[in-house]
């Protein structure tokens, strides 16, 4: 006789309330936000279970957990360092995250953040639009007036800068790239964009 359900779901999913609340306080930079987040995720747990039982209940809960946060954050474009910091951790269960990798991780975001803050103007903007907001070429060479060609040599050269402050151990050399700022921009007013 098949178990219905309800039953299913109070058996292998509720009774990880109390780790899955923990779970989203200690990861959703918005407290007053958890008791909402919680019941989408029995939501979607719920009707995933209409249409097959998952074999691991709790990773699954954990993993749509994770994939609910991600898609919050993704539509809310939240650009809290914190938000985003404790996204890196969302990919590994809570119970296996040592203090040690938390801190790393958070490190290693703030590093990148300082790295990113030091692209010329210009070069970031182009940067924020292509790997965070994911537009396209064209429509980023739009928006900003700019041939593709303009946008993607500012992309080469942030991602040179980024890998030369994270990976060379020296900061970026922002004297060069804002000389190629305004090569770039002359080049665009000189053959007629602007």
């Amino acid at each position: 006789m098949a178990e219905s359900l309800d039953s299913w779901f109070e058996r292998e999913i509720l009774v990880h309330e109390e780790s899955l609340v923990r779970y989203l306080q200690r990861i959703w930079p918005k407290r007053e936000e958890v008791d909402d987040l919680r019941q989408d995720i029995y939501v979607r747990v719920y009707e995933a279970g209409m249409k097959a039982r998952p074999v691991a209940a709790k990773s699954f809960l954990f993993t749509t957990a994770r994939n609910l946060m991600a898609d919050r954050v993704r539509r809310g474009r939240i650009v809290s360092i914190d938000a985003t910091g404790d996204l890196e951790v969302l990919n590994v269960l809570l119970d296996e995250i040592s203090p040690e990798q938390r801190t790393s991780a958070r490190q290693e975001l703030q590093r990148l953040a300082q790295a990113f803050d030091q692209l010329p103007p210009k070069c970031r903007e182009v940067m924020w639009m292509r790997r965070v907001e994911e537009i396209s070429i064209r429509a980023a060479a739009d928006r900003l007036g700019v041939s593709e060609g303009t946008i993607e040599k500012h992309l080469a050269r942030g991602t040179e800068l980024l890998a030369s402050y994270l990976f060379g151990g020296k900061e970026a050399q922002v004297s060069r790239s804002e000389q190629f700022d305004g090569e770039s921009e002359q080049h665009e007013v000189s053959h007629g964009r602007q």
